[in-house]
């Protein structure tokens, strides 16, 4: 009788569906197709250090063990969430004494944002010295994450989420894996395909909950239906402060800024959906009224406040509504960023420039010292002035001359306001020749 204590436990669907060559990988086309760039790196025999960098679930640690595999090397892996130089230390040992045996070591660290500067130094003398063979895997954009030196001492590759069509080929092959008694109509296919993201371990995580599901439930026939009652289906991927989040914060303002409303919409409502702080999306909305539209339509920059206090005031996912619409409105209203370069031309020459004096003429003068010394003296009271406009007055500082920072855009109000200008310096034009 066999001992139950002694039994090997049965391994997940996402372990034993791993790849074991590179052939079996599934995604990843763009790299390791026929003549793409990781399918040379493999080919070229001789392992070099990398960085896979790409959302949760396409396969940046099962890429490190294939190369491992593939080299013939000895595969030591680490973790940045759990582990410190004092790890990193005791792997190099290792790796020594398996040089000692003739193995070259590749060192893998996962989620190498994770580490801070000292502990990437660490790493830097023994990726230098040819010890070992450095992979690192982050979630996270490693242009800001991983130290510069140990950038550039690594390839990096961008890793994809999962297509559609390649998580119904996983499907296929976890049917004919484990999964052969269950049968999926395409409403479940979608619906799977739907929620896992283009993330495979995700994707097989719910193949094995289904398969559990429909064991305890008698079933062999899986239906859409049937997903939503045994299962628990969670929001999608969305990482709230990672650059899926800033990526799609970019997308919401560029939208926008496009005139696109549905788009606008579709940006806004995904990251809702996937958790969204409502309150900081609201704020960002108020921002792109002042950047993207500014004078054109200052009724924007109302709608945007109204929306984040309707938010403010009734929650969610009433207040999201308000929201939503601000963001239509947004999108279709007239864009300018004519204020928002001039005020930002204005600060730079402003930083860069010396203090100049405010002109005599218009320095406020509550004393009488302060008159003796000119202090507004022949200040012109614009309200006394023909059409309420001093022609012919200046108010910037002595030898400065008109930046023209503000140039209205054709669009909106700000048509308007264009013409207004013009008539002013015309006026202005008309007092320097009397």
């Amino acid at each position: 009788m066999s001992d139950f204590f002694t039994q090997e436990p049965k391994a997940p669907l996402a372990e034993a569906l791993r790849p074991q060559t590179l052939d079996d990988v599934v995604g990843q086309s763009h790299l390791l197709g026929a003549g793409k760039p990781l399918r040379l790196a493999f080919e070229s025999g001789k392992p070099h250090s990398m960085i896979f960098w790409g959302p949760p679930g396409v396969g940046k640690t099962t890429l490190a063990r294939l190369t491992a595999s593939a080299f013939k090397c000895e595969f030591i892996a680490l973790s940045a969430v759990f582990s410190g130089v004092k790890d990193i230390r005791a792997s190099m040992e290792q790796a020594e004494q398996n040089l000692a045996l003739g193995k070259h070591t590749i060192l893998f660290v996962d989620e190498i944002h994770r580490f801070n500067k000292s502990q990437q130094d660490a790493l830097l003398p023994y990726a230098e010295s040819g010890l070992v063979t450095f992979i690192g895997a982050t979630t996270e954009n490693p242009s800001f994450e991983v130290n510069s030196a140990l950038l550039s001492r690594a390839q990096v590759y961008v890793l994809k989420s999962l297509s559609d069509d390649e998580l119904k080929q996983l499907l296929q092959r976890a049917q004919c894996l484990t999964l052969s008694h269950l049968r999926f109509d395409d409403a479940a296919t979608d619906t799977l395909v739907g929620y896992a993201d283009g993330d495979a371990r995700r994707f097989l995580n719910l193949l094995e909950q289904t398969s559990t599901a429909a064991q305890a439930s008698g079933v062999s026939d899986i239906s859409a239906e049937f997903l939503q009652n045994a299962l628990t289906l969670n929001s999608r991927r969305f990482d709230k402060g990672g650059d899926n989040f800033y990526d799609q914060i970019s997308a919401l303002h560029k939208s926008v800024r496009g005139s696109h409303p549905d788009a606008a919409l579709y940006w806004l409502t995904r990251m809702l959906d996937g958790g969204a702080d409502p309150r900081y999306l609201s704020r960002r909305i108020v921002r792109m009224a002042w950047e993207d539209i500014g004078l054109a339509d200052p009724r924007a920059m109302q709608i945007a406040n109204d929306a984040a206090l309707t938010y403010e005031r009734l929650g969610s996912p009433e207040g999201e509504l308000a929201l939503g619409q601000a963001v239509i409105y947004l999108a279709v209203a007239a864009k300018s960023n004519a204020g928002y370069n001039a005020y930002n031309q204005a600060r730079a020459f402003v930083k860069q420039d010396k203090s100049r004096e405010v002109p005599v003429h218009l320095r406020n003068a509550p004393t009488k010292l302060m008159k003796e010394l000119g202090y507004g003296h022949e200040y012109r009271y614009a309200h006394d002035e023909p059409n309420a406009y001093a022609a012919g007055e200046t108010y910037l500082p002595e030898g400065m001359s008109e930046p023209a920072w503000y140039k209205p855009v054709p669009r909106g109000l700000e048509v308007k306001i264009a013409e207004k200008l013009a008539v002013l310096k015309q006026w202005d034009k008309d007092a320097e020749k009397k």
